[in-house]
């Protein structure tokens, strides 16, 4: 079956939510009853029925189209089968839940799919493994002006997480720190088993500088609350630590934790966290006989792909404030870039993280705190990045961007191509209806669609930019002429109504013009003999006048 014209299953969208071709291909709403899909169903088999059409060519394409409305009929005049698909949309019909046990709610069919889902799932489980680790390594200026190394130390850790089995972890870890002359190490090994859902267990042995072995155990206390209890023992002194620790979830956006050690360093720390669409801030107070400090951050995103960042540090031997930004350079990878003042001098810290790895270079830039090379360190990066921004990152990407989306379209080619074919043979059928309709609205001064085009509208601004400079990819426009098809969808009251929540691709006539690519419909008309014009998203509701 074909996909609005692009032959293939219906799939989720990015959004996690499928397109509900079914309803497009009726043109009814997911609210629709029983007698509205039979009504909109009887429409259509009067255009698309074969025994309307006379020659060979023209019977194979209303075939065609017919049991794609057919399809659909069949689907959503059945409960059951419909209740699956509102909830998982064709790939849960095609899983095997229809030929299941006998399922009456919704509930049930979803928890039988997620059975399904599971274990699926679990077959790939025991073969997940999942790497960490952070790289610091901290540069200093003024010793390599006075003729010594330019490195002054290095921190590395790094683990290893591996399942193996659905309730059994094993994390094999170690960490290096070198300064100068001197540094040293440890490796850490532990096991944590899955007790129920809500609580689980671990054990850990660490070698090395921090030769230790503890126990801890986590429970979910309430549905927005865990503690956490451990005990660990010390081969250098034999000395015991005990640690607790306590979370809540504050809000839909916040947490907050306290965490408790008594042992040969006694503490207490409490924490905070709040993270937003475009906001995040986290916060911590940490106090005891040896030590005192609070830190905190908060970073606001101004795009998707760009952030900045605050954040500090106050203690009883300790004063940082640090302030910069960083893009997110790939779906994996960020980088950021922060200027840091304290008691310890003046830093640049670059910061480069890709997925659950971490690289962070400090290079510092003098050891007192001069105005005027605190000044520069703050305005330099910042004008020298808005520069480069300006002239080298936006035409990069923009660059970039554009090659990816003729990569795909020269992917997607003979797929689109196939998919216009079959929209442009719905459209032959509709056509004669479509004509009589226009026709009389324009006799009365109703509502008649004189142009409509779905598809990558910036996408077709940019491919008519090219042609004017001469360029020619030989790839189709990423939009599609829909004026048939809207002309025949408006109703005898004069109303053209689209109903939202549904991909528009799925409308009989209609097809995918651009895999991939965000798509909107544009649609001037006129009504009473005056012109209009209106844009609405992929997934937007639309009823004119």
């Amino acid at each position: 079956m074909s996909d609005g014209g692009v032959h293939g299953r219906e799939k989720l969208g990015e959004d996690g939510v499928h397109g509900r071709e079914l309803y497009a291909r009726l043109h009814v709403s997911p609210d629709a009853s029983d007698e509205d899909i039979k009504k909109a169903y009887r429409v259509y088999a009067q255009v698309y029925h074969p025994d309307k059409y006379q020659t060979h060519q023209m019977q194979d394409i209303a075939t065609e189209n017919f049991q794609r409305i057919r399809e659909a009929y069949e689907i959503l005049s059945d409960e059951r089968k419909r209740q699956i698909y509102d909830i998982y949309g064709m790939e849960g019909l095609v899983s095997g839940l229809e030929l299941g046990p006998k399922l009456n709610t919704p509930e049930e069919i979803k928890a039988e799919f997620e059975r399904m889902k599971q274990r699926q799932e679990e077959e790939k489980f025991a073969a997940h493994v999942r790497p960490s680790g952070s790289w610091l390594a901290t540069l200093s200026l003024p010793q390599f002006l006075k003729g010594g190394g330019i490195m002054k130390g290095m921190v590395m850790s790094s683990e290893v997480q591996s399942h193996v089995s659905r309730k059994d972890t094993i994390v094999l870890g170690g960490n290096m720190a070198v300064s100068g002359d001197s540094g040293g190490g440890a490796a850490t090994a532990m096991f944590r088993h899955q007790i129920s859902s809500a609580s689980s267990m671990e054990v850990v042995a660490s070698a090395g500088l921090r030769s230790l072995l503890g126990f801890n155990t986590s429970r979910h206390l309430s549905l927005h609350s865990t503690g956490t209890m451990g005990i660990s023992v010390s081969f250098k002194d034999g000395s015991v630590n005990l640690e607790n620790t306590w979370t809540r979830q504050l809000s839909e956006s916040s947490s907050g934790n306290i965490h408790l050690i008594l042992g040969a360093d006694p503490n207490i720390a409490v924490g905070w966290q709040r993270k937003e669409e475009r906001n995040s801030a986290a916060g911590e107070l940490k106090f005891g006989p040896t030590v005192f400090g609070a830190t905190g951050h908060y970073t606001h995103h101004f795009s998707s792909k760009s952030h900045g960042r605050i954040g500090g540090r106050i203690g009883s031997n300790s004063l940082e404030f640090e302030i910069g930004g960083g893009r997110r350079i790939s779906d994996y990878s960020t980088i950021r870039m922060l200027c840091s003042l304290g008691f310890e001098g003046i830093f640049w810290k670059f910061e480069l993280h890709r997925g659950s790895q971490k690289l962070i270079v400090p290079v510092l830039l003098t050891r007192t705190l001069s105005p005027l090379v605190a000044t520069g360190a703050l305005v330099l990066p910042s004008s020298l990045y808005a520069f480069l921004k300006v002239c080298v990152i936006k035409p990069y990407y923009r660059k970039r961007e554009n090659q990816k989306i003729l990569d795909k379209r020269q992917k997607t080619l003979s797929q689109v191509l196939e998919a216009r074919a079959a929209a442009s043979n719905a459209q032959t059928l509709l056509q004669n209806v479509a004509n009589r309709k226009q026709k009389k609205q324009a006799e009365r001064g109703g509502l008649v669609i004189t142009k409509a085009v779905y598809g990558n509208l910036k996408g077709h601004s940019e491919k008519e930019e090219e042609t004017t400079l001469g360029i020619d990819n030989e790839l189709p426009l990423p939009i599609l002429d829909v004026t048939i098809p809207l002309n025949f969808l408006v109703d005898d009251s004069g109303q053209l109504k689209l109903h939202e929540g549904i991909k528009k691709s799925g409308i009989m006539g209609f097809c995918d013009p651009c895999p991939g690519e965000p798509k909107q419909l544009e649609v001037s008309y006129t009504f009473r003999d005056q012109p209009y014009k209106v844009v609405v998203d992929d997934y937007g509701g639309l009823q004119i006048p």
